[in-house]
């Protein structure tokens, strides 16, 4: 029955429920993927370093490389990045993480601004489809011999049914777009302190400016 009311009140709101689906759709679909790509991008920050930073003063750099390469996301990608210049100069290594970071930040932001969009111009399409229907609604007022309370009310209501699924479609999608974009920005804090203590490491165990150990 539920099905049935909801198919019912998509066919009362008119041609501009279809571009409201179509949103709906694709954003669902962005927050699925942008859920899972970042559910996959998390790292237990405080144990990689520790692994990282271990192998790196006892081992060397190839060996920090390595608990690097087994480890996904976009923290150990920064780190990799600038170990492998470590051999080069500091000023390299901060650079190489510094691209780095550029690269896996645009990665983490992919779908985003695309998210936005919809969560924008879903309520705006709603309101469009509300004027649209409000103005057929009032062209068959006028056009009716007899106007009764039911048939302006039905009018009203059926043109309001598109700024309701607007709202449906654009609160969710503004929801997920500020969760992702929290996510992000811690994302982005972390980065910026495992770079930082990989530098400090680096300074500590002898490598300078020029990229020779003391």
């Amino acid at each position: 029955m539920a099905a049935s009311g909801a198919v019912e009140q998509f066919q009362k709101g008119g041609w501009m429920m279809w571009p409201l689906l179509v949103l709906l759709i694709i954003g669902i679909a962005l927050v699925i993927e942008r859920a899972w790509t970042l559910g996959r991008a998390r790292t237990n920050v405080r144990t990689l370093m520790n692994r990282v930073l271990t192998a790196l003063r006892n081992d060397g750099v190839d060996a920090a490389l390595e608990v690097c390469e087994s480890t996904r996301g976009p923290i150990p990608a920064i780190l990799h990045a600038g170990l492998r210049r470590s051999n080069i100069s500091i000023e390299a290594t901060e650079k190489a993480i510094e691209s780095a970071g550029v690269v896996e930040l645009s990665f983490l932001e992919r779908g985003l601004l695309w998210l936005a969009t919809i969560a924008n111009v879903a309520p705006l399409l709603g309101f469009l489809g509300t004027v649209s229907g409000m103005i057929n609604a009032f062209d068959a007022i006028a056009a009716a011999d007899q106007v009764n309370a039911k048939l302006v009310a039905g009018g009203i209501s059926e043109a309001l049914l598109t700024t309701f699924a607007g709202l449906v479609v654009a609160v969710p999608m503004s929801i997920g777009h500020n969760f992702f974009v929290s996510r992000i920005d811690r994302f982005v804090i972390e980065m910026q302190e495992t770079s930082a203590d990989l530098v400090d490491t680096l300074v500590d165990l002898g490598y300078e400016r020029t990229g020779t150990k003391a």
